[in-house]
């Protein structure tokens, strides 16, 4: 065991693109423990029996009805897994966090109030919180007596945070903060006792402040009326001369940026788990309708349009709570490790987070785009029902559509995947140049065809290596090509993040089947091979494309020629029968009439 985590912890964060992992590093989800899997369970039949039966009033704004799931949710003990258990928490580690996250995704609304309390609402505190701060307002908030909301959005800055122009003054007497402004798109805000509220000290000093509902000064705004999540709380905030204690500041004067940019590392993780939860469910929807539908004379599950949107489905879902899970356990066993060093328990998940804040970035965007493809084909499954209130594709076709926006835009997350991945290069924390050259030398060498030695997953292991050997190839011209232009290049950055969104979740899908097959034996695991097949397939040309707009972005003349030339060398697999894969993959679940992986 200690040899396996000593592996796991030498893929740190963006090393995936440098470095080799085998099966015994990464852990699946098909590893839970006793005691997470009864957790896990009991969030489910929290879900079931509490939340789901009563979605309609919870969409209504009936009043009270919210917090008081909220505070059930904590009766339960689910809000307070993080934090430790003198703070009146459970002090779980990060993987059991991720099961429980996974098991709230399917509860529509309530698991944006879930997310908010038990997320932003609470970790700010656990993480920055002064001891007085932790013992005052940790053990409500972990029982579900308190409820917490986050201000970090004005109607002036949403992905451009700092740019907020609430601010704070000091009081002539030095014993409060004097705070103006105001902020939206705030949720559980109509409900809240606590708001973490963010605001810039002498109009520059971003500063992060513990808010109390009943501060004089302090004022709600109305619900705002929303596409989808309806019955989420969501208000603007206002605060006119509002005179905070001096105790309530959060952290650092001018030290907000670190509160807000920290636990968005969190969010964006939680974000994807809990999405990846909810696409699973609609999996299992789409499966039991399209065996209960009938059509000419016959389920439309025997039909092979409709086992194609069925297996890609759960194949999407599949490799995305592959790459999950693995994350989800390089945090924990980061986190373990900094502690193990005496990192304090609240810097150690923070660290461990920040440490692994790449992907982090990749799983948000990675996460919502699976939600959004797996709710667009339950609704074409479901056909004119799937655009009927009677039946549950609509409710969820409108409440994912947000998630590509919450936790910082796809489009930032993408940017910001690159950004973080070149600042470690020029910190010398990862080497992208040696890697770059040594595709480039490659690429004027005779072609290495091997020795000849196969094994169940050489091909794509081959595949593997030479994809990640095309995002050196395109990235690594481009930085060199455009230098500090390249920031200005917005379009090559999301085309080189959606090249490292292929390698990450192909490699963890490719490593969580290597492992089944290690324990349960080829035979059980044959429609396992036929997702990484039909994956592989797939991701090797959504790869391509991705290098082939960069390029045609940045290189002309001859060596584009070469760098096209190169780039189809290294987004080649073998092909397969996948449409006779993806029946086999559909048939298991049109079988067990769900999700059956």
């Amino acid at each position: 065991m200690a040899e396996i985590m000593q592996k796991t912890i030498i893929i740190n964060g963006g090393e995936f693109l440098i470095k080799d992992a085998t099966p015994q590093d990464i852990f699946i989800p098909e590893e839970l423990n006793e005691e997470q899997l009864m957790i896990k369970q009991m969030t489910k039949d929290f879900v079931d029996t509490e939340v789901l039966p009563n979605l309609d009033r919870i969409d209504a704004h009936e009043e009270g009805l919210m917090a008081s799931l909220l505070t059930k949710a904590g009766e339960i003990g689910i809000l307070g897994l993080p934090i430790p258990e003198q703070y009146g928490g459970f002090n779980k580690d990060f993987n059991t966090i991720s099961v429980v996250t996974e098991m709230t995704g399917t509860a529509h609304a309530f698991s944006v109030a879930y997310g908010a309390q038990s997320g932003i609402g609470t970790l700010p505190i656990l993480y920055f919180g002064t001891e007085e701060q932790k013992q005052k307002y940790l053990p409500g908030l972990a029982s579900g007596k308190l409820h917490a909301s986050y201000c970090l959005t004005e109607p002036g800055s949403g992905s451009d945070a700092l740019a907020a122009k609430s601010k704070a003054e000091l009081s002539a007497d030095g014993k409060h903060y004097i705070l103006n402004g105001q902020k939206m798109w705030i949720t559980n805000a109509g409900f809240a006792d606590i708001f973490t509220v963010f605001a810039k000290v002498d109009g520059d000093k971003f500063t992060a402040f513990i808010v109390e509902k009943n501060t004089p000064g302090f004022t709600i705004g109305a619900e705002e009326k929303k596409m989808g999540i309806k019955g989420s709380s969501t208000c603007q905030i206002f605060y006119e001369n509002m005179h905070i204690p001096i105790e309530n500041v959060l952290g650092e004067i001018g030290k907000g940026h670190l509160i807000a940019f920290n636990i968005l590392n969190i969010g964006r993780y939680k974000l994807c788990v809990g999405v990846l939860g909810g696409a699973k469910e609609l999996v299992d929807i789409s499966v039991k309708y399209a065996n209960e539908r009938i059509q000419f004379n016959v389920p439309i599950s025997s039909f092979g349009a409709i086992k194609y949107k069925l297996s890609e489905q759960a194949i999407r879902v599949f490799a995305a709570l592959s790459a999950t899970y693995r994350t989800s356990d390089y945090i924990d066993k980061k986190e373990k490790e900094l502690m193990e060093q005496g990192v304090v328990f609240e810097k150690a998940l923070l660290g461990a987070a920040e440490e692994y804040a790449i992907e982090c970035a990749m799983l948000k965007v990675i996460g919502s785009e699976v939600l959004d493809y797996v709710v667009d084909e339950c609704v074409q499954i479901f056909g004119g029902n799937g655009y009927s209130e009677e039946y549950p594709a609509a409710r969820s076709y409108r409440d994912a559509r947000i998630n590509r926006i919450f936790e910082g835009t796809n489009e930032i997350n993408r940017l910001l995947t690159v950004d973080m991945l070149l600042k470690r290069v020029m910190k010398g924390q990862l080497d992208m140049m040696g890697p770059a050259m040594a595709v480039q030398k490659e690429l004027m060498a005779i072609p290495d065809f091997g020795d000849g030695v196969e094994s169940l997953f050489s091909a794509e292991e081959k595949t593997l290596k030479n994809m990640k050997k095309a995002f050196f190839l395109v990235a690594g011209a481009a930085v060199q090509k455009l230098m500090m232009k390249l920031k200005e290049e917005q379009e090559i950055l999301m085309c080189a993040a959606d090249m490292m969104n292929e390698i990450y979740v192909s490699e963890s899908l490719l490593l969580r089947v290597q492992k089944l097959t290690a324990m349960r034996g080829e035979t059980e695991t044959a429609v396992y091979r036929d997702i990484v097949k039909v994956y592989f397939t797939d991701s090797v040309d959504r790869l391509n494309k991705a290098g082939k707009t960069a390029i045609a972005a940045f290189a002309e003349g001859d060596e584009q020629k070469m760098m096209l030339l190169g780039l189809k060398r290294f987004s080649k697999y073998e092909i397969s029968n996948t449409t006779a894969a993806r029946r086999r993959i559909a048939d298991s679940m049109i079988a067990m009439n769900g999700y059956s992986f």
